[in-house]
Formats: structure tokens, sequence, C-alpha cells
């Protein structure tokens, strides 16, 4: 099996924690050059400081936030031209809890411009260098709302369906290029995004956050949350040549949560 990604290129996005963190980790054992992005230098140059590296590779960083898309088309840009792109991690973290119905707009369009947006403006500033070497890869971090809401998520839920819609599109239109485009669905991962879950819905309903956690295990078949490394390694397989067939699919990697098949 050829999980060699030496020579590749990999932007990983929200690097500076949780399955970004994990995310690049394993890319780098598997010998792709990795650039970090996330907000906080502090916490980047940390990240960088763990990457396995075999004397050949050269890892970095870029400090950008997602929501400013001028500057982060700019940093990514200049950075892809520098050194050509192959693998896109799009990663960041989700929107906060609350129902559908009574969020305001700003909201959604906020989370729009963080998610999709934000993951176009980087596609397009990756995709020059994978099409130059006839090769990319790009795995786009979202969720299993995608195929079944989660109760009081109501912006993500809407947000993270309309990335799956974008990424099958250019699954289709980028395929022959051989460039696949993929999401891979994290089930609950202990994570800061779980965290905040655990908070809104002991705020929503009153519960202490153990019991709340305890209901959630409930409905997951192995009986435990997932470490971020269980998603980051998923993530890293699917940038591989073992993975080449691997296109437009939304991976759930959830213990078995979802009952949809």
């Amino acid at each position: 099996m050829d999980l060699n990604l030496s020579g590749k290129h990999a932007l990983v996005c929200g690097a500076s924690e949780g399955i970004g963190r994990a995310a690049a980790i394993e890319l780098a054992r598997l010998g792709a050059d990795v650039t970090l992005l996330a907000r906080r230098e502090a916490a980047l140059l940390d990240v960088l400081s763990t990457l396995p590296a075999d004397g050949q590779q050269r890892h970095g960083f870029v400090c950008a936030d997602v929501a400013d898309t001028a500057a982060l088309r700019d940093s990514v840009g200049e950075l892809a031209r520098e050194r050509p792109l192959h693998i896109l991690i799009n990663n960041t973290g989700g929107p906060p809890g609350g129902t559908a119905h009574g969020a305001d707009v700003a909201a959604y369009l906020d989370a729009f411009n963080r998610h999709l947006v934000a993951n176009h403006t980087l596609m397009q500033a990756a995709l020059p260098g994978m099409r130059d070497a006839g090769w990319g890869r790009i795995v786009n971090v979202i969720s299993t709302s995608v195929y079944e809401p989660i109760p009081n998520l109501g912006v993500s839920n809407t947000v993270r369906g309309a990335v799956a819609s974008w990424a099958k599109t250019l699954s289709r239109e980028l395929g022959g290029d051989g460039i696949t485009v993929n999401n891979v669905l994290p089930g609950y991962t202990r994570t800061q995004r779980l965290d905040q879950i655990l908070a809104d819905r002991s705020a929503a309903t009153g519960k202490p956050q153990d019991e709340i956690a305890r209901g959630m295990l409930a409905s997951v078949p192995v009986g435990r949350f997932a470490d971020a490394g269980e998603i980051g390694g998923v993530i890293a397989f699917l940038c591989t040549q073992a993975a080449a067939y691997v296109n437009g699919q939304s991976l759930a990697v959830d213990g078995g949560r979802m009952q949809s098949i």
C-alpha cells in the first residue's frame, strides 16, 4: 500500500489544536512538507516543534484568519506561488450552538464566510499547483450533520451541508485533473469543539455536562469519544496514493453513531 507523501506540500487549516493539529502530524509522519494555518502564532510555533521530520522535509506556518477573505487570499496565494500546494485540508471551528429558526441572519453569513467562502478561497489558491502536478488532494473536515442534522446546531447543520455540496461538485469538476475532493465527518471527538457543545447543551437544558456526555456516548456503539489522532489518520489516508480512487465521498468517522447507511 502506497502511503508515502514525500515531496508533497500540504496546507492544514485550523492546525493549532484538535483535529487540524492531529492531521498535520499524521501527514508529516507520511513524509509530507506541512504548512500550518491558524490565527495564533504562539500556538502554531508549538505545533511546528512537534511535527515529525526526516531531515528533508520543510515545515512552516501561516498566521491567518479565515474570516478575512482578502488577507487569506493574499497570504496563501503568496505561499502557493513560492511552494506549490498539493494537499489542502480545510478545517475550522464550528459555529456556536442554537436553533436554526432563532439564529440571526448575521450568524448564517458569518458561518458561510468562515467555512464555504474560506474553503473556496484556499482551493483557488492551491489549484494551479495541483493542476501543474497533475495530482492533488482536498479534504474538508465537516460534520455528520450533512447526513443527520444535530439538535441545537442549526447554523452549523445548514452551512456544513453547503460545504458538502460544494465539495461533491468540485470532485466531479476536478477528478480528471488527478485531484480528489472528499469530506471527513468526525463523530464526537475530544476537542475544544466538544467542550463547546457540552457547555451549550448544559446551558440550554440545565443538565450537568457529565450527564449530557453520558447521554451522547449512549448513542455511540464503540462507547467512547474519539481521539483527534483517529480522525487525523483518516484524513491523512485520503491524501495518499492508496486512496487515489476515493473521490466525492463524505466519510463518517463516528464510531458507528449514525443510524443511516
